[in-house]
């Protein structure tokens, strides 16, 4: 059933300025005459079902998707389900749960609180129950709040917070929208376990920032919303950065020069910089700028937090984070779940590598924010083990973590295992600066300057190299 066809539905078109990029944003007023109640995704499957259906098969649901840019995907769907990260590992031995310190607080509730799903895990297979499993609202309605409960089977299940109060739930369910800034950070802002644990430069404070913080979403300036770059077709978003195994939409790629021109300045040395500088180097001169952000999770040293009553990680945190500079030609490697660890020269485990080197001529210098980690590794195989984290929380108990891990991924029972080193290459996009404010001559181009000029393939500094 379409809705042009069938229904009269009250479309509110939010006119903004001419040249706004947020201007193509609609906000959909659902009224009695659409549905009287919400009764949860099949009521927005009685006229979304082909929309439904697009977004079953994005990554934002499967949590999986084509990896062209995975060097060694061999083909493979990669993402979240099926691959090994260094701050909550994996999801598969995490999914679903209320994890109750011993005060009797909910302390976790498992890697589905992000999944766009009411909590079953995503199948590859589409059927009707996988349909409904789809939670349109927590994406669409701002006003939308869930937690978990059990159902009749004593199965954990998603369900809105006002399921008892149905008035006050179809009054947030017909309050349908694009997704919004805050919309999209309650999940991204908050990944990794705390807010900008993860990411570090996708921080809360893009809700209403200033211009300074943020050039394209201050909300007194150019109030851009994450969809005005990011949404694609059929649910599928644009853009991967360096860290991300699958793409959502591959032949649609996001860029800078999407937008901007690729020589924007109209001076010279600056143009010409933009051959093999991404502007994320020059325009973003620091991350974690309100909140600090997890640089280092070390698994292997359990920490207990007295106040909250849980354990953690040993986690080092850094704010006002100068980013790390590496090349970058849009293609990474990835230390796969079920591949033999390789160890760098030092020992380290880099879990995600961009590549590209200086003479590689698609390759341009990026901004990365470069997390380290301390992981288990089996010792026989060499595979990388994901940790069951929400029990961990509990009890600190890391042994019993790494074998419920190494359970879940590998069905295999008291692993013999061992703390190797991890590092991860996350680009860094967000908190672009005004121009005035981005880095200058001087910053890179001298001595005790921001960049490692050996470790990009110079001799040295090649500005001096030029005037000798």
């Amino acid at each position: 059933m379409k809705i042009a066809a069938t229904i009269t539905m009250s479309l509110v078109i939010v006119v903004l300025a001419a040249g706004d990029s947020s201007a193509a944003r609609r906000t959909y007023s659902h009224q009695d005459d659409y549905f009287e109640h919400y009764e949860g995704t099949a009521t927005c499957l009685e006229c979304h079902e082909e929309e439904a259906e697009s977004f079953f098969h994005s990554q934002h649901y499967q949590w999986r998707g084509q990896s062209p840019n995975i060097v060694n995907a061999d083909g493979e769907m990669l993402g979240k389900m099926n691959t090994m990260n260094d701050f909550c590992t994996n999801p598969l031995a995490s999914w679903i749960g209320d994890a109750v310190n011993t005060d009797g607080k909910v302390i976790a509730q498992g890697c589905s609180l992000c999944h766009a799903g009411l909590g079953k895990i995503p199948s590859p297979v589409l059927s009707r129950e996988q349909l409904e499993n789809i939670d349109c609202l927590i994406c669409h309605a701002s006003g939308y709040r869930r937690d978990l409960y059990k159902d009749e089977n004593g199965e954990w299940e998603w369900r809105p917070i006002l399921w008892k109060n149905q008035v006050g739930l179809d009054s947030v369910s017909k309050r349908i929208t694009m997704p919004e800034r805050k919309m999209c950070l309650r999940c991204h802002a908050g990944a990794g376990g705390g807010q900008n644990y993860k990411r570090g430069d996708i921080e809360y404070e893009l809700v209403d920032c200033s211009p300074d913080f943020d050039v394209h979403m201050a909300t007194d300036g150019n109030d851009m919303h994450c969809v005005d770059c990011h949404a694609g077709d059929d649910h599928r978003v644009r853009g991967r950065g360096s860290d991300l195994s699958g793409t959502d939409s591959p032949d649609n790629p996001l860029f800078c020069t999407s937008c901007h021109e690729e020589k924007p300045h109209g001076i010279l040395a600056l143009d010409h910089h933009t051959d093999r500088l991404n502007c994320t180097v020059c325009h973003i001169t620091e991350f974690a700028k309100k909140d600090p952000t997890d640089m280092k999770r070390d698994w292997s040293t359990p920490l207990h937090h007295e106040i909250a009553n849980k354990f953690t990680a040993t986690i080092t945190f850094g704010e006002n984070v100068v980013p790390v500079y590496a090349w970058f030609n849009g293609d990474t490697r990835l230390m796969k779940m079920g591949d033999k660890v390789e160890y760098d020269e030092d020992g380290t485990v880099t879990i995600m590598a961009p590549q590209g080197d200086r003479k590689d001529k698609k390759a341009k210098i990026h901004a990365f924010k470069l997390h380290e980690g301390i992981l288990p590794v089996l010792k026989d195989k060499g595979w990388l083990i994901p940790i069951a984290v929400d029990e961990f929380f509990i009890d600190g108990d890391i042994e019993k973590g790494v074998s419920e891990g190494a359970a879940a991924a590998y069905d295999i029972h008291d692993p013999d295992y061992e703390w190797v080193k991890s590092k991860r290459y996350m680009g860094i996009f967000h908190e672009v600066r005004p121009a005035d404010k981005a880095l200058q001559c001087l910053d890179c181009h001298s001595e005790g300057g921001r960049m490692d000029w050996q470790a990009l393939g110079y001799k040295k500094d090649p500005l001096l190299d030029a005037m000798d």
